[in-house]
């Protein structure tokens, strides 16, 4: 069985090539500078704020828009795939009163919010699990915030031309729940992971920091569940082969996605495609369906 999904995964080194070749205004790191977005889209205005450093912020839509102050002089940039949710609008609303100047990072054919700069990042997807907007807006934020990666698309394609995962998911299918986990930006590529498969998979999954997993959360580790330990890309004080060794002492099955060598910096990039395709693969065999995941 074939997903709309699997095309999207495969169409991401040029989506990525597209954007990264778009012209975008430059953040400047000076001044206050906050992210926000909500799902998929919080997840990219997370990696935004890690490659820009303290004391940028990447927050909840949500709870910008309701509770959180925005400073005078702020930058405020949102992220939304098709900018149609009530908090996007919300926040960009309250940016513009407070004095911020404002930045909406949305789909092609999305409705073009209201902010003194709207930047595109790929057509509306087919399947509602997201992946090509998602790596589209992380090339556009990195586009505003300098973070060279032009390397990026050939990553992916090196990324895509591996086998797929396919002894991973078998492991995988019949785990519930499933943790996600991993070091630096990959508890970011964690979070987004774990997004994806419960849309994808229609299981429940979890991800975590590996330090955060350690802390409570190991004491919950049963047979019959399942663990995505993504490699970590530098020394993480044997943390990541800590948890592992909890995982396997209380029965949990493990697997580590194969990820391409990269730059740190591009690894939220490269890293995506096979947890991506390791939910399409799980998906296949446990009756998912990354297509039609809001039914």
């Amino acid at each position: 069985m074939s997903f709309l999904y699997d095309a999207q995964i495969a169409s991401q080194p040029a989506a990525v090539a597209a954007a990264l070749a778009r012209e975008a205004p430059r953040l400047d790191l000076e001044r206050p500078l906050i992210f926000a977005g909500l799902g998929t889209s919080l997840h990219a205005a997370r990696v935004a704020a890690a490659w820009a450093g303290f004391p940028a912020q990447a927050l909840d839509a949500h709870e910008l828009a309701l509770r959180l102050p925005i400073p005078r002089g702020a930058q405020v940039v949102v992220v939304s795939h098709g900018g149609t949710g009530p908090f996007a609008a919300a926040v960009l609303a309250k940016a513009r009163a407070s004095g911020a100047q404002t930045f909406a990072v949305v789909g092609e054919g999305a409705k073009a919010l209201e902010a003194d700069v709207v930047l595109r990042t790929c057509p509306a997807e087919k399947a509602n699990t997201h992946t090509v907007s998602y790596l589209t807006a992380l090339a556009v934020l990195g586009r505003m915030l300098g973070v060279d990666l032009g390397a990026a698309p050939g990553l992916l394609r090196a990324a895509l031309a591996q086998p797929a995962p396919l002894e991973e998911a078998r492991l995988l299918a019949g785990c519930d729940p499933l943790l996600v986990a991993g070091f630096g930006l990959d508890a970011i590529s964690a979070a987004e992971a774990a997004l994806k498969l419960k849309e994808a998979t229609f299981k429940w999954a979890e991800g975590f920091a590996v330090e955060q997993a350690l802390h409570g959360p190991h004491a919950a580790l049963r047979a019959g569940m399942g663990a995505i330990l993504i490699p970590p890309a530098t020394d993480d004080a044997g943390r990541t082969a800590a948890l592992r060794a909890f995982c396997e002492k209380r029965g949990v099955a493990v697997v580590e996605p194969r990820i391409v060598a990269c730059a740190e910096t591009l690894r939220p990039l490269v890293a995506a495609i096979p947890l991506q395709r390791l939910a399409a693969e799980i998906a296949r065999l446990c009756g998912g369906d990354p297509d039609r995941s809001n039914l």
